[in-house]
């Protein structure tokens, strides 16, 4: 009954009405791949700070003060960066429209002959090729977004800028806190702190990576372990780091 049940819901969203209702919504953008990427750069990042302070024999303030100038900074920095790809993506393809409009209404038939080789290459030949060629050439609108999708690779949704970097800047906050979160309980020892901070931030790196797991169709144990390892080796790095600094140069 289990092991059917995964094959009757398909069925079901296969249904005629099922599928015009999911085409008449159109494809939307998920932000859910934004909020995993800043969830696992807020972890990492911020982590690799507090390793690095206390493998440099740094007091607790510092953990908190560099830990939290890096999560504003560099989480406004990714955000950023987000928005701009995200906006580089948008003005790319309303160029790529524009010039496409006029290489329709300049060269009509060497753009026909684009489509033509274009389903050629995907198996139409004969009768099927001609009247694929000119359904869609009959249709301005969908003969641009033929040439876009199909010769250029162009994404005809690309996601909005602001939600990108919104997403990307909140993920990164909220994950990003976590490592922070045991040095701002009062009365807690250096060593209970770091450790603390260990156990919060690898539970952190393992869930934020079965979510990737989930946004990639991946195992999510899988996903989760590899993030998991990734931020160890970050945090194992500044740590060595920091205290192969401490003892070059003397901190005490």
């Amino acid at each position: 009954m289990n092991a059917t049940a995964p094959d009757s819901s398909l069925h079901t969203e296969h249904e005629p009405g099922r599928i015009r209702e999911r085409l008449e919504r159109g494809h939307r953008h998920s932000y859910l791949g934004d909020a995993v990427l800043g969830g696992i750069d807020g972890s990492v990042t911020t982590f690799a700070v507090v390793a690095g302070t206390v493998g440099g024999g740094f007091p607790a303030s510092v953990a908190i003060v560099l830990g939290f100038a890096n999560l504003l900074a560099d989480g406004f920095s990714m955000a950023a960066s987000n928005f701009q790809a995200s906006k580089t993506e948008r003005e790319q393809l309303e160029r790529a429209r524009q010039h496409e409009e006029h290489h329709i209404a300049t060269v009509p038939e060497g753009e026909r002959e684009e489509v033509r080789q274009i389903y050629a290459a995907k198996g139409f030949s004969g009768e099927a090729l001609e009247h694929a060629v000119e359904t869609i050439t009959s249709d301005e609108r969908l003969w641009v977004d033929t040439m876009l999708t199909d010769e250029l690779g162009l994404r005809l949704t690309p996601p909005g800028p602001f939600r990108a970097a919104l997403a990307t800047f909140a993920a990164f906050l909220l994950v990003g806190l976590i490592p922070l979160l045991p040095y701002l309980v009062p009365g807690l020892d250096s060593q209970s702190v770091f450790t603390a901070s260990c156990v919060m931030t690898g539970a952190a790196f393992f869930v934020v990576g079965s979510v990737k797991g989930h946004v990639l169709g991946m195992a999510r144990w899988r996903a989760g372990l590899e993030t998991f390892v990734t931020g160890a080796i970050a945090a194992s790095l500044a740590y060595l780091v920091g205290a192969w600094l401490r003892a070059a140069f003397g901190i005490s």
